[in-house]
């Protein structure tokens, strides 16, 4: 009679991994979060990437430093994506939003954006024109540009009032364009 394979060699089942690991991940990932509702999402990703990438692990003997490495990782990146795109309440920010009737954003064309984009000053543009066309970050366009980020910062706020008092006029023109029709129907009223 053969003896069992040692744990390197033989494959590992899920359900056995799963209780193995899962109690002192969830505390690393509830040191990590500080939210148990995270910690758990967190844990549940974790083996989820386990059971899609865990086969390419040439070392089952590591699986216990892949698991909490794996874990830190995808930490980092929700913590990241949740400080580049914070939640926030839109009550809570109302204040800060623009002035503007959202029936303006129903009532342009994109052909409209893209020219009063173009003429927007140069200084301003190239920074919009990253952010908006290229969703890059604050940094990546300092990056980009060679230039410090409160200077992006400055150009992209400048830029964005100039770029909708340009929309804002070319609404105005088209409305001055539009020909009233009499109550019947026909001709200018």
């Amino acid at each position: 009679m053969s003896a069992p394979l040692p744990t390197a060699v033989r494959p590992i089942d899920f359900n056995e991994l799963v209780d193995r690991h899962y109690t002192a991940l969830f505390r690393f990932a509830l040191s990590l979060a500080k939210n148990g509702s995270d910690a758990a999402d967190l844990t549940q990703q974790t083996f989820y990437l386990w059971a899609a990438k865990g086969h390419q692990l040439r070392d089952l003997a590591k699986v216990k430093s892949w698991l909490f490495t794996t874990l830190y990782r995808e930490y980092l990146s929700t913590y990241r994506h949740a400080t580049k795109f914070p939640h926030v309440e839109l009550d809570d920010v109302s204040h800060e939003l623009p002035g503007v009737a959202p029936s303006i954003f129903n009532d342009i064309d994109g052909h409209t954006v893209v020219g009063a984009l173009v003429a927007v000053d140069e200084v301003f543009r190239a920074p919009l024109s990253l952010f908006y066309l290229e969703e890059l970050s604050y940094q990546e366009i300092a990056d980009v540009l060679e230039i410090p980020i409160g200077t992006v910062m400055s150009r992209l706020s400048r830029g964005k009032a100039q770029l909708r008092q340009l929309l804002l006029d070319a609404r105005a023109g088209a409305i001055g364009k539009i020909v009233q029709l009499r109550a019947d129907g026909k001709g200018a009223a």
